[in-house]
């Protein structure tokens, strides 16, 4: 993984976003505050801006930008969650140009503990957390197993799918949706398709790029 892989990254999740647009919409319309979209289209935007100004810096300082852009960017409650995803992965990585695979699972899990902390949540409450967190230990497993890339992009894109539809069943204790009680049953965590396109978007593009078993 290196800056340039980000910088390709910013642009294919923008692109994913986009055509996810009516869906992740929708579920926020059902459960949430009616602006999570708006806040994330504003955000990809933003960083696909900023992207020329990464060009040259190692990844721990072009995440840590990505992070404070983000910061006073994306408005709502995801907002200073994001930001410190970014923030707490570019920390993770602060001595490494070119981290491996194994670096960069600690740095995904480093990031994903970062909000959980901050959001002071937890796998089960119908937030992000719910397939960010599955996410992470699954990639830190597989890469301690050394599973090859195309395995290893496929179970992470079937976790990220299959935790996300899992939300549908649960009552959320976190956010907006909160207050809806069982009228949240039966409706996807708008943040956790979110994610979810988002993961599966990168693992596409890794696999486009890389004929190597290099991350």
């Amino acid at each position: 993984m290196n800056t340039p892989m980000i910088i390709d990254a910013l642009a294919a999740v923008q692109q994913a976003i986009l055509a996810n647009e009516s869906q992740i919409e929708s579920l926020d319309r059902a459960i949430g505050d009616g602006d999570h979209f708006i806040n994330v289209r504003r955000g990809c935007e933003v960083l696909v801006k900023l992207s020329p100004d990464l060009k040259g810096m190692p990844p721990s300082l072009a995440l840590n930008k990505i992070g404070m852009k983000l910061l006073g960017t994306i408005g709502g409650a995801s907002g200073p969650l994001i930001s410190s995803f970014f923030i707490a992965m570019g920390q993770a990585l602060h001595d490494a140009h070119e981290p491996d695979r194994r670096r960069f699972a600690a740095a995904f899990a480093a990031g994903v503990e970062a909000i959980k902390q901050r959001g002071k949540a937890d796998v089960g409450e119908k937030t992000m957390l719910d397939v960010l967190i599955p996410v992470s230990r699954l990639l830190i497993r597989l890469v301690d197993e050394d599973t090859p890339l195309a395995a290893l992009c496929a179970q992470l894109k079937d976790e990220a799918h299959r935790n996300m539809l899992a939300t549908k069943d649960m009552i959320a204790s976190k956010g907006r949706a909160y207050f809806l009680g069982e009228r949240a049953l039966g409706h996807i965590d708008p943040g956790c398709k979110t994610c979810e396109v988002a993961i599966a978007t990168v693992c596409d593009m890794v696999l486009q790029q890389n004929t190597k078993e290099v991350v």
